[in-house]
Order: structure tokens, then sequence, then C-alpha cells
């Protein structure tokens, strides 16, 4: 078996997708944070002490994305074309899902993966004072489309 991301010798290294055609790409993420249920009733009256929970963990998710090779050895640098995350409140925490999409030569799993993840913490950042059970759980792509695989959507999730 032979790895991409290892040479003939063993060391790590990045693929090399220069001779790889740019094209449309797109990808879905999702986690979810779970929150004691006196913080779920915070979060949804809007009384969390430090502000705004989902506004400040959405633009954390969309930055996120577009720093995902600062973060990742072997990721590209790609063009971050769009970055969509959302955050809804449930009754055990908040579910949070992104996608993000390219124009590039390379997926953008690791951006919808990196931007759910760095949401995901915002919100615990912004409760820990409140609320020291809080968890990330479940964190997974649930849908790519694109590239030389073409489309996908894990089995049991809603398509995007």
């Amino acid at each position: 078996m032979t790895f991409t991301h290892l040479d003939s010798t063993g060391h790590a290294r990045m693929v090399d997708v220069t001779e790889k055609t740019p094209t449309v790409r797109a990808a879905t993420a999702r986690g979810f944070v779970r929150c004691d249920p006196s913080t779920v009733a915070l979060l949804r009256d809007g009384s969390v002490p430090k502000g705004d929970v989902l506004a400040v963990a959405r633009i954390a998710g969309i930055q996120a994305a577009k720093r995902t090779p600062e973060l990742l050895p072997l990721a590209h640098v790609i063009g971050v074309h769009g970055a969509v995350v959302d955050l809804r409140i449930e009754d055990g925490g908040v579910e949070v899902e992104a996608t993000v999409r390219t124009a590039d030569r390379t997926g953008v799993e690791m951006e919808a993966l990196t931007a759910v993840s760095v949401a995901a913490l915002a919100v615990i950042d912004m409760i820990k004072g409140i609320d020291r059970t809080v968890s990330i759980e479940n964190l997974r792509i649930t849908a790519k489309e694109g590239g030389r695989s073409g489309s996908w959507v894990r089995p049991g999730e809603q398509t995007p």
C-alpha cells in the first residue's frame, strides 16, 4: 500500500496538486456542543453574560475555515470562496454546521471540519464560566461535492 502523504523513505510530504484542474468543490461538516439545560435556557434567552454566543461562534468558524493551512501542516493553501456557519440551539446544546466552497485543485473537507471545530470552541469559550460540563461531540463530514470522487452524503444525514 502506498500513502499519498509519505515519500518513498516514509517522510511526510504535501501532495503535489499542480497538474490538477481546478473544479468547484464543497463540503459540509457538523458537530454538537453539549450543554447543561440551564445553559441552553440562557442561550435561548440571549442572556449569556459574555454576549451573543452564536454571532461570535459564527464569525470564529468562518475565520477558521480561511486559516486551515496554518493549523494543519499538510493542508493546501486554497481559495475559500464561500463559508457559511450555522448554529442552532437544541434541547441538549448547540448544533453547529459549516459549508465551505471553492473552485480549486483540492477539496474543502478540512476547512469545513475546522470551521465547525473552532465555532464549537468559541461556544465553549463564551459559556465555560457558567457551564463546566460543556463538551464537543460528533464532529464529522456530512457531505461533499466535486473532485475526482464526485458527490457523497453520509448515510442518515440530510443534505445541506
